[in-house]
């Protein structure tokens, strides 16, 4: 007769027979780098997180150093929008500069940087595509897409990751990257990215909250599962190397679907709005931060996630030691 508590009996044996596990080297921390100088601005809506000026950005590489995390997400704030989004492809660019100056350091050149590409914290309007009369333009896009991914190879990002959710963009990309010698720069694409109300502390960190209207023209409805794969199909077929399913938690079904159907890695985006619940949750005592953040991590494990961008890697990376 079955017994499968005997399976469960002491930690060594839950140990031995655990099915997933959570890995210090596939957690990616986004870090928002913002103009200027002296600056270490606390994000208000997220708990424990920091905007950083270039002069101040060690003190946080410090920590993803000590931590052992292998991977940032790089996210910048510039000091003047326009309607074009101009900052995004400017070679001297917040997130240009921020490369160049981790890839100089001996202490941080074994990081691997991923550029977040889109248009939506250097436009004026707030939005991830150029707009005519109230319309976010696509195919006018794509070329200052391109632009923005290959300022950042050049700048010496490791992997470009577009989050606008235009259509071809991937593509555009990637003929674009080749075009100019980057062949072995990979593209994390944001394939499965819905139009979610979990993204609301990220637009305070990121400043790139909409001047009007909202995302649901381009990025995806919540209700549609189908839909998603065929993003990441196309994604795929375009030249992506690895996608992203965002948010993370309500979208578990998601990373499934992808991982039974498609041989790609894929990256959970454990968004702003769940760590910001979970923060105040502990915050007030009501749940324990450490077991609902691990059990969270290993649900998109089990999901099929091969990696995890998270607020919570900094944590996560210190209690799997």
């Amino acid at each position: 007769m079955d017994r499968l508590r005997r399976l469960r009996v002491s930690p060594a044996m839950r140990d031995m027979v655990r099915e997933n596990h959570v890995r210090t080297e596939e957690l990616i921390y986004p870090v928002f780098v913002m103009e200027g100088q002296d600056i270490c601005s606390p994000v208000k809506s997220m708990p424990g997180i920091c905007q950083y000026s270039p002069d101040r950005l060690p003190e946080e590489l410090d920590r993803v150093v000590k931590a052992g995390v292998g991977a940032v997400l790089l996210f910048g704030i510039p000091a003047h929008k326009d309607e074009t989004g101009s900052g995004a492809y400017d070679e001297h660019g917040i997130v240009q500069e921020a490369i160049r100056f981790i890839k100089a350091e001996e202490k941080y050149r074994h990081l691997l940087v991923i550029a977040d590409v889109c248009l939506c914290e250097y436009t004026s309007h707030g939005h991830c595509g150029l707009v005519k009369d109230g319309e976010i333009l696509n195919d006018e896009t794509l070329p200052l897409l391109a632009r923005t991914a290959v300022s950042y190879a050049a700048a010496g990002a490791d992997i470009v990751a577009p989050s606008d959710m235009m259509d071809r963009r991937v593509g555009v990309i990637r003929e674009a990257l080749d075009a100019h010698g980057f062949t072995n720069i990979p593209i994390m694409a944001y394939s499965a990215k819905f139009a979610s109300a979990f993204y609301g502390p990220f637009r305070d960190a990121a400043h790139s909250a909409p001047g009007f209207g909202d995302r649901r023209t381009y990025q995806m409805d919540p209700a549609n599962r189908r839909e998603a794969m065929r993003e990441v199909e196309e994604d795929i077929l375009e030249g992506a190397d690895m996608v992203i399913a965002k948010p993370g938690i309500a979208y578990m079904d998601i990373i499934r679907d992808i991982a039974e159907k498609y041989n790609i890695p894929i990256a959970a985006y454990n968004v702003s709005g769940e760590y910001s619940m979970v923060k105040a949750a502990a915050a007030n005592g009501w749940i324990d931060e450490k077991k609902t953040v691990m059990e969270i991590m290993v649900g998109f494990k089990r999901a099929g996630a091969k990696m995890i961008i998270t607020y919570h890697a900094l944590d996560v990376a210190g209690w799997l030691r």
